[in-house]
């Protein structure tokens, strides 16, 4: 485990495969869901660090990252992202993100493009909150101050994870345990306040890969379908008997999505 020292705060992270950085390997950044932490990306690390270079970050409140309370904005996150990257000396890398890791891989895009060589969007969705939804999660971070981690987790693990998916459910339900409640509670009020990003992903002008698992209740196929038919160059990969964690639920099938969309990213640069 290493840390970094960016914008005040500490990030805690994984950088892997980085052998033969001069090389042009290809960087890969993948951001993690909420309430999770880095650790939740461990398949992935291990099936494809050989080759390439894969820096998996703890956002700021979760994980071995600071934790500050209040409310952290989308564009907070994006720059710990951004400066992360400057201080491992990484200019262009190819960005993936898991549900609220996907929004802030649409954050990113938004403010710094001309970095990203490709996007990963995972069991996500780009529209804004409504009203109702703006309340419901500044609701589940009041609750999370005052209850902590318990009863959301297990409230939600049967979403998170398919229940017969056991092996993953449980551990799922352990990083739910671990976060701690005002990290998870700060972005849950920055979600909130989210920018739109449907026009955006009209302009998106790298390579894309959607990926959703087939049981998914938060961010159902659907969502995932919408968001292959607006992105310009993009694959679609719907992973069978898994929800809304597939990389965890279904790893064989969710990096054999990833590899190539991998060569289509290396074939665009």
């Amino acid at each position: 485990m290493a840390t970094a020292q960016v914008n005040g705060v500490t990030i805690g992270y994984d950088d892997e495969g980085g052998e033969g950085r001069d090389t042009g390997r290809q960087t890969l950044v993948l951001l993690h869901g909420h309430p999770f932490d880095r650790s939740m990306w461990g398949p992935q690390r291990a099936a494809l660090a050989s080759g390439h270079r894969m820096i998996t970050p703890d956002l700021r409140g979760y994980g071995e990252s600071t934790v500050v309370p209040g409310a952290t904005e989308f564009a907070t996150f994006a720059a710990d992202v951004a400066a992360l990257l400057d201080h491992l000396g990484v200019r262009e890398f190819a960005l993936g993100g898991l549900s609220m890791g996907g929004q802030l891989v649409m954050e990113c895009y938004r403010l710094f493009p001309e970095r990203v060589t490709g996007l990963l969007l995972a069991d996500t969705f780009p529209a804004a909150e409504t009203p109702e939804g703006k309340a419901t999660r500044n609701a589940t971070a009041d609750r999370l101050l005052a209850e902590g981690m318990k009863g959301y987790a297990d409230e939600v693990r049967d979403k998170m994870v398919a229940p017969y998916n056991t092996e993953a459910s449980a551990r799922v339900h352990r990083m739910m345990l671990a976060a701690p409640p005002e990290g998870a509670a700060a972005a849950l009020r920055g979600r909130a306040e989210r920018p739109d990003y449907r026009g955006l992903l009209a302009r998106v002008s790298v390579p894309c890969l959607v990926v959703v698992g087939r049981d998914d209740a938060f961010t159902p196929v659907a969502d995932a379908e919408a968001m292959h038919a607006v992105l310009p160059d993009s694959a679609l990969c719907v992973i069978e008997s898994a929800a809304h964690m597939p990389n965890l639920e279904r790893p064989a099938e969710f990096n054999a999505a990833l590899r190539p969309w991998l060569d289509r990213v290396a074939a665009a640069r």
